[in-house]
């Protein structure tokens, strides 16, 4: 197996599992709708991709001199989560008229990779794996494969959302998917402090 193809395999194994940033894709397509959900895709992997090139590129020796860093992240992360899964259970369940559905934003989509316990400890596991040597073209490489495969990833969870739309049309069905992902992203966010 080319190394490229073991990369794509990686980032496609760590990218399409469930996790918080697939489960907020999988939220805002099925209230927002697929359009309007992929800032929140294309955010979440520019997020990734330049997270993921800071760790080949050095960040991960700064890690592993000051190890309360890295913890302080995961707790900030957890808490992100926690805040976004809350806000999910308390939601009212109207889906938005299309000229109102804006979706998450952008940003939000890449801070929620930043404050991502999963994406940094793939991340740090990539680079560990491919880029151990520190040579850059490797670190590009490995970001640029990631990059295509992440998008990929995060943009079918967020189609599998929208694709449940018309079965959401009812605002307690809605209530009820935003608290089921509540949980799910609960969950989540609680296993990652066990890892």
């Amino acid at each position: 197996m080319s190394t490229a193809l073991s990369m794509a395999a990686f980032a496609l194994a760590t990218s399409i599992t469930p996790g918080p940033v697939n489960i907020v894709a999988l939220g805002a397509g099925a209230r927002y709708g697929l359009r309007a959900s992929l800032r929140h895709v294309t955010g979440a992997t520019i997020g990734f991709a330049l997270l993921l090139l800071l760790i080949g590129l050095g960040l991960r020796e700064l890690l592993a001199q000051w190890p309360a860093l890295t913890r302080a992240i995961e707790w900030a992360g957890v808490a992100f989560l926690l805040y976004v899964a809350w806000k999910l259970a308390v939601d009212d369940g109207r889906i938005e008229s299309p000229s109102a559905a804006r979706g998450p934003s952008l940003m939000a989509g890449a801070a929620m990779q930043w404050l991502n316990p999963k994406a940094w400890l793939a991340s740090v596991a990539g680079m560990g794996v491919y880029a151990a040597s520190g040579e850059n073209g490797v670190v590009w490489e490995f970001a640029a494969i990631y990059f295509v495969v992440c998008y990929a990833s995060i943009a079918c969870w967020a189609w599998a959302g929208a694709s449940m739309r018309q079965a959401l049309r009812v605002p307690g069905r809605v209530r009820f998917v935003n608290r089921m992902m509540a949980v799910m992203l609960a969950v989540s966010a609680m296993w990652l402090l066990l890892e």
